[in-house]
């Protein structure tokens, strides 16, 4: 059983707990194939998405998540709220906690937005992303379909590479990653590659075939233009060039090696039309995997406070 009332981040979760995600995941996916996607494992309980940031996959993702399981759920359009008029965050929650809402699923700009919200409510809080800090769902539902794929997670070498620095994704895949016995090696252009990554256990590459040569796992990274304050490369073709994932590069890695990216895809930029489209990606089953994951964890947050709270 998960160990807590929110799920914020990977850096605190236990192994244990994630692994009861992956499998409790395996589980919620059958419902999501079955044809008929309908359970009351959360009736009567209510989820609210709450999300200052653009989104399509995490927030719908987590909203059929819901619907999925029995539950109500409502989308708070943050620019036609009170937020507009001067309400805090800690108002909105304690606003939410009012009308009794079970679950809130946040995603702000700011790091650690979530976790000051869950100090002051009663609710379960979801973060579906906060600044460059941490998006847990989305590691988890990557490390589901990497073990789903390949049969395992540990011993694995997962490449990352992209814009590493201004990825939540990259640090949640990293902490949890290797919690579970992954070594996860890294390579973006060095303005954006955080500083002392490493001593968080990545490998940083001097080059594209290093990180990928011999990799089970290649994962590419949009880049965040939105969150950069300069140019830290010099052009999109450029980039493309030198640090983009395309067939040539895929030959380094192992022969059965998987594609994955969080999306949305610069194709072209990130990586190629060939590799997104190609044998090798999993690119739109990481989408459905994303609903079967948020499922489990909402199911196992639900067992966790009716035994806690």
């Amino acid at each position: 059983m998960l160990q807590r009332k929110d799920l914020l981040g990977l850096k605190d979760c236990s192994s244990a707990e994630i692994y009861e995600i992956l499998d409790e995941a395996a589980e919620m996916k059958k419902i999501i194939l079955s044809g008929n996607k309908r359970s009351d494992i959360l009736s009567g309980k209510s989820l609210v998405t709450l999300f200052y940031e653009n989104s399509t996959r995490t927030r719908s993702s987590f909203e059929l998540a819901a619907k999925y399981l029995g539950a109500s759920e409502v989308n708070i359009s943050v620019a036609t709220s009170s937020v507009q008029k001067g309400e805090t965050l800690i108002d909105t929650g304690e606003t939410l906690d009012a009308m009794h809402v079970d679950y809130i699923v946040i995603r702000h700009p700011m790091a650690g937005a979530p976790k000051l919200l869950a100090e002051h409510v009663k609710a379960s809080v979801l973060n579906g992303g906060d600044g460059m800090h941490a998006h847990p769902t989305q590691a988890l539902l990557d490390m589901f379909t990497m073990r789903e794929k390949l049969g395992k997670i540990e011993g694995l070498k997962v490449a990352i590479l992209g814009d590493i620095k201004h990825s939540r994704v990259a640090m949640s895949n990293l902490f949890g990653l290797t919690k579970l016995g992954a070594s996860v090696h890294m390579y973006a252009p060095a303005t954006m590659i955080p500083k002392e990554i490493e001593r968080l256990g990545a490998h940083i590459a001097c080059s594209r075939e290093q990180a990928v040569e011999g990799a089970d796992v290649v994962m590419g990274l949009r880049i965040q233009l939105e969150r950069q304050h300069g140019g830290l490369f010099p052009s999109l073709s450029e980039y493309a060039k030198y640090y983009g994932v395309n067939d040539g590069v895929l030959k380094y890695a192992k022969k059965n090696a998987i594609v994955l990216h969080p999306g949305p895809v610069n194709r072209g930029v990130e990586l190629t039309p060939q590799v997104i489209d190609g044998d090798s990606s999993f690119i739109l089953e990481q989408v459905t995997n994303g609903v079967a994951v948020r499922m489990a964890i909402l199911k196992l947050l639900k067992e966790y406070r009716e035994k806690n709270l």
